[in-house]
């Protein structure tokens, strides 16, 4: 039976086609986080197109197209969700002017012609309340002003949208780009092809957001680590009255059920055994560590303590294949972030091959200093979650094969 990854990875690549005198649009994702100023806080999601980018300037496309959407926009143009703010950085990454478009539509002509070398940057997709919807027309728009379609927007290749997939319909040459095949490769080397034992890191806020996940890795993976909010769950569930602390009540059987299914394939699991909490995570006065089931009353668990990274780093050790996916703590709070941190440190000095999905525990990663470390960071948070479940990603379902 083929497998979500091995269907995936049987898409063309840029590197089957020819761009050569060809018009080409690329789906890029530059949903990158801004300040209010509209500074860039973090690049990696454009620099990662570059690649793709630069091969279809490299190799004579007569003109290049890039599609992104920004941000969330509810009804048409929203200034802070512009991707003029982007341009700048884009030629900057590129050495090359870029070319920003107001709207398509009325530049149709200008773009649907052939002018090697030319690079245009569309306004925000989501500006067109067509794009969520995988409206037809707009679909066919888009196509209309190509002659290649590049997929290359990993981060929202789980959507259906009219730029990530409805497009596809209508241009006869559909690859992915390098970044998209890139992703897929990471993944499939730490779950169809991987050096065992396998450990799972999960965290974050909501075991409920992660059943389907669970459900998928148990076959495959020999130890979970749980940490986050998430733990929290299975804490007050195995009899550990959490207080306070963020759980999910209503899924305090789930929890049990999954810790069932680990014990029937076999899977180790480690929770925290000690934990950090506070008084107040707003404005916090009194932070103890007590061991994880002697949480005070009126307080709240935020981070894993030191015994608990200790426990994690020696299940981390011993493992030579490591897919971490959500913090273990509040990291985004300086004085809840040393379990997070701590355990970035440890996967990244281990000797495993390393995974991160998510876009907090790629922050998160960036922020202890070991994002050179980790042998492949995904641009994907919501996309990687449903690829480590099992499910084909729309953005690739249509693509030539």
């Amino acid at each position: 039976m083929t497998s979500n990854i091995e269907f995936m990875s049987g898409v063309k690549g840029l590197k089957d086609i020819d761009v050569t005198g060809k018009r080409v649009l690329i789906r890029v994702d530059f949903n990158v986080p801004m300040d209010a100023q509209f500074n860039i806080a973090d690049d990696r999601r454009i620099r990662a197109a570059l690649p793709t980018i630069n091969y279809c300037i490299d190799h004579n496309a007569c003109s290049i197209t890039l599609v992104s959407h920004f941000g969330d926009p509810k009804g048409g143009y929203e200034e802070r969700f512009s991707l003029r703010h982007i341009q700048k950085r884009l030629e900057r990454l590129l050495q090359k002017k870029v070319e920003f478009i107001e709207d398509f539509e009325n530049a149709h002509a200008e773009i649907a012609s052939c002018s090697l070398e030319r690079v245009f940057l569309l306004e925000n997709i989501r500006f067109h309340s067509g794009e969520k919807k995988n409206d037809a027309e707009l679909s066919k728009k888009l196509a209309s002003i190509c002659d290649v379609y590049v997929n290359d927007a990993f981060g929202t290749s789980h959507r259906k949208h009219a730029s990530t997939y409805g497009i596809s319909e209508y241009v006869s040459i559909s690859v992915a780009g390098f970044l998209m095949l890139k992703e897929i490769a990471a993944f499939s080397k730490a779950l169809e092809k991987p050096v065992k034992p396998i450990a799972l890191v999960i965290g974050g806020a909501k075991i409920s957001s992660k059943i389907t996940l669970l459900s998928a890795v148990m076959p495959k993976i020999d130890k979970l680590i749980i940490g986050g909010a998430m733990s929290n769950t299975f804490l007050h569930a195995m009899g550990c009255d959490m207080q306070a602390s963020l759980f999910e009540p209503e899924y305090l059987e789930t929890a049990l059920k999954v810790l069932d299914e680990a014990k029937r394939n076999k899977v180790k699991v480690y929770l925290p055994v000690d934990v950090v909490i506070t008084d107040s995570v707003e404005h916090p006065i009194d932070i103890k560590v007590v061991p994880a089931q002697d949480v005070l009353e009126g307080f709240s668990a935020v981070d894993i303590g030191p015994a608990s990274v200790k426990l994690f780093h020696e299940a981390i050790e011993l493992s030579n294949t490591i897919i971490w996916n959500g913090p273990v703590g509040m990291y985004e709070v300086e004085k809840f972030s040393k379990g997070t941190y701590k355990l970035a440190n440890a996967i990244a000095d281990s000797y495993a091959y390393t995974i991160v999905g998510g876009g907090d525990t790629a922050d998160a990663v960036e922020k202890a200093g070991e994002s050179q470390n980790f042998s492949f960071i995904s641009t994907g948070g919501g996309a990687s979650l449903e690829l480590l479940e099992g499910k084909i990603l729309p953005g690739f379902e249509l693509l030539n094969r």
